[in-house]
């Protein structure tokens, strides 16, 4: 062969080298940076391509997909959108995932290797699988009943099933309609905006993303901290009580609604929710009981995910003596979501302990084989069981005589909190209206529901009964619903 055509052969195999060399570069080393570079639509026609799986409630689903035959080809499509936004969140081709649809977005949209009967083969074909389902542990009935119950007031439901953890209900009023958000057209747009700009805030969820101060409802935790630690022992014994209470170290004094708190027993201060026997005990336990019980029951938990983060509920453990009396009636800055509170409700009903509240049962594939969930939920003990029994039998007091009796169900056994939230500057807003409560039917062996139910837009006194009177027959509708009634 001759010399010039060596060295043509030689160049060329070096120029092929290099070549095979830039591709693998390119198709290999680089993809991630190509896929994730704003200007490349491929992954966004993809992802778009076939249909989303759905997210169920009482196996069947409230999710769904349309094929708009364009270049994005599948919308997702929602049924009774406002009843289940803020458990769905939203999935849109402009503005991505929200709640659920965020959470279990590699599930929903195909791209989660547990899908895939092969290991690594979606990496192989650079296809997905088509999309799972994700079943939830949502009661349809409770769910309705919260939702009418708060009739666009705006307000929060939570509900748990207190023996797993299982979450039952989750609602947040006024709510929206997710599918508005789901396509790319200026109607799409014109949305967002419209949302976002509108002053009663629909798509925040407020059973989870809300924090209120939980006024009087938080009594519940104050009554276990002094229980537990031993500051009350006898239920009926006159606890050494002023009215009004002087603040420590401080010339401002604490009142009552109502009379007859002065040196009231925890039973009597219990039903008739004396801010001055409570906001001693909290003085009387200490910062660190306090701080302790509280956070047990969950509060100050920055890590909680029911799969999507919930803000954190807090109790604020750097105060003084004046400032954790306040803490303990539910005020200062003691703050809460209405799941924190059905956490709460839920230890009581479930002799102190405290399940890890989830939304997912499981995920599955499309012909519904179980890819993850069904596991056991991790517990605590909150309290003492003889401190929850004590606190089981407080609060079946004030459903049955005092002001909870909105709440009573025939043939069930019915405990429950009420809490008139003071906020704004002066306390001068409209007091937030709180009820917490547990229920357990006659001849089940235990209670199958806590419920948790704040009212922001209470019409209502500023006194104890606001509680009992806008948020108490909220909480019987959606404890019915759950026992079958």
């Amino acid at each position: 062969m001759a010399k010039y055509i060596r060295h043509a052969w030689g160049f060329c195999a070096v120029l092929l080298a290099a070549l095979l060399v830039n591709a693998a570069r390119v198709q290999i080393v680089q993809s991630a940076s190509y896929d994730a570079n704003p200007a490349n639509r491929r992954p966004t026609i993809a992802r778009y391509q076939q249909p989303r799986g759905d997210i169920l409630v009482g196996g069947e689903p409230v999710t769904g997909s349309s094929d708009t035959g364009e270049q994005l080809r599948y919308e997702r499509t929602y049924r009774d959108g406002p009843l289940y936004a803020p458990v769905t969140g939203f999935a849109s081709q402009m503005y991505g995932t929200t709640f659920l649809e965020h959470a279990e977005d590699g599930v929903l949209s195909g791209t989660d290797p547990m899908l895939s009967p092969i290991p690594l083969w979606n990496d192989v074909t650079r296809r997905p699988s088509p999309g799972g389902d994700v079943v939830t542990t949502l009661n349809r009935r409770a769910q309705r009943a919260a939702y009418q119950g708060l009739h666009g007031r705006k307000g929060a439901v939570a509900a748990i099933e207190p023996a797993t953890g299982r979450i039952l209900a989750l609602v947040s009023t006024p709510s929206y309609d997710p599918v508005a958000l789901s396509g790319n057209s200026e109607a799409t747009a014109s949305a967002w905006a419209r949302l976002n700009h509108d002053p009663e805030k629909p798509m925040l969820n407020r059973a989870v993303r809300q924090t209120y101060p939980p006024g009087s409802t938080f009594k519940v935790v104050t009554a276990a901290a002094a229980l537990d630690a031993g500051v009350v022992t006898d239920l009926d014994e006159h606890t050494d009580s002023p009215d009004p209470y002087r603040l420590p170290g401080t010339t401002t004094r604490l009142t009552n609604e109502g009379d007859g708190c002065r040196d009231a027993s925890l039973r009597e201060a219990f039903a008739w929710s004396c801010n001055t026997v409570f906001a001693k005990l909290g003085v009387d336990v200490g910062v660190a009981g306090m701080g302790a019980t509280a956070q047990a029951f969950g509060f100050n938990d920055t890590r909680l995910r029911v799969p999507f983060a919930v803000s954190p509920s807090t109790f604020d453990t750097h105060v003084d003596k004046a400032q954790l009396a306040l803490s303990s009636i539910g005020q200062y800055n003691t703050r809460a979501t209405p799941l924190q509170m059905a956490m709460v409700a839920a230890a009581v009903a479930d002799d102190g302990r405290l399940r890890t509240p989830y939304l997912v049962e499981r995920t599955t594939r499309r012909g519904g084989e179980t890819i993850t969930g069904g596991g056991v939920r991790p517990e605590r003990q909150v309290m003492r069981p003889s401190t929850a029994v004590r606190l089981r039998e407080l609060m079946t007091d004030v459903v049955r005589d005092g002001t909870g009796t909105n709440a009573a169900i025939p043939g069930a056994t019915v405990g429950g909190k009420t809490g008139t939230a003071q906020h704004g500057i002066g306390n001068a807003g409209v007091p937030y209206a709180w009820f917490i409560s547990w229920a357990q039917a006659d001849g089940d062996p235990a209670p199958k529901v806590a419920v948790a139910v704040v009212v922001e837009d209470a019409a209502a006194d500023r006194g104890e009964i606001s509680g009992g009177g806008d948020a108490a027959p909220i909480a019987k509708e959606v404890m019915r619903a759950v026992l079958g009634w």
